[in-house]
């Protein structure tokens, strides 16, 4: 199985990313076990290689600039996680941010824990329970990629974020009737255009916070 390196680095460039060798290597090393997991546990639908580098690793990667302009660190939910995008790849280029994966299926967050484990990643860490059911100290930025709709998305995590936090939701295309029926005490304050190296997709990413 090629490494991907060269690939990989070209992506974070266009990207606007600068990683260093090791960060490099960690991304290549996901991918090969993303790629092993996922031809027994199915943990994406995205079976072939170069599809799983621009639909999953050139997607994510395009979000760790903006999460970068906005703060440095802090702690940071993934919800509905799945094999760990982008909250994998958020922890391997920004190792300032303490990343929390969950989902509900069992069998994507002891993926998760493997790659924590073999990467090493120590600011990773993979919960495997129900949103409404996770006990951890509130986050002050929550993210997710194809979980819910806005709505449900604030509606079910509200409860894990700290004073001051942000949600930054992954979406294709502007979600206008999703922003159009969250709460009044739900404010979108950002909606910001994503262009996702070799990807031939509209991507945005949208900001809210809880108003007032």
């Amino acid at each position: 199985m090629s490494s991907h390196l060269d690939e990989i680095a070209a992506l974070c460039a266009a990207c606007g990313l600068n990683p260093d060798g090791r960060q490099l290597q960690a991304l290549a090393d996901y991918l090969a076990l993303l790629q092993r997991w996922n031809a027994t546990y199915n943990l994406t639908a995205v079976r072939d290689p170069a599809a799983m580098l621009t639909q999953h690793l050139a997607d994510c990667l395009a979000v760790v600039p903006p999460l970068q302009r906005h703060a440095e660190g802090g702690r940071l939910l993934d919800v509905g996680s799945g094999g760990g995008l982008p909250g994998v790849v958020i922890a391997t280029l920004l190792p300032a941010w303490s990343v929390t994966c969950v989902d509900a299926v069992g069998k994507k967050m002891a993926f998760v824990r493997q790659v924590a484990g073999t990467l090493p990643l120590p600011n990773l860490r993979a919960e495997h329970t129900r949103i409404e059911q996770l006990k951890q100290p509130p986050y002050d930025l929550i993210t997710s990629r194809a979980f819910a709709s806005l709505a449900d998305f604030t509606r079910l995590t509200r409860p894990h974020l700290a004073p001051g936090g942000v949600w930054m939701a992954m979406k294709g295309r502007a979600p206008d009737e999703e922003a159009a029926e969250l709460p009044a005490d739900v404010n979108v304050f950002h909606v910001e255009q994503l262009v996702v190296p070799g990807l031939e997709a509209q991507r945005c990413l949208v900001w809210m916070r809880p108003a007032g």
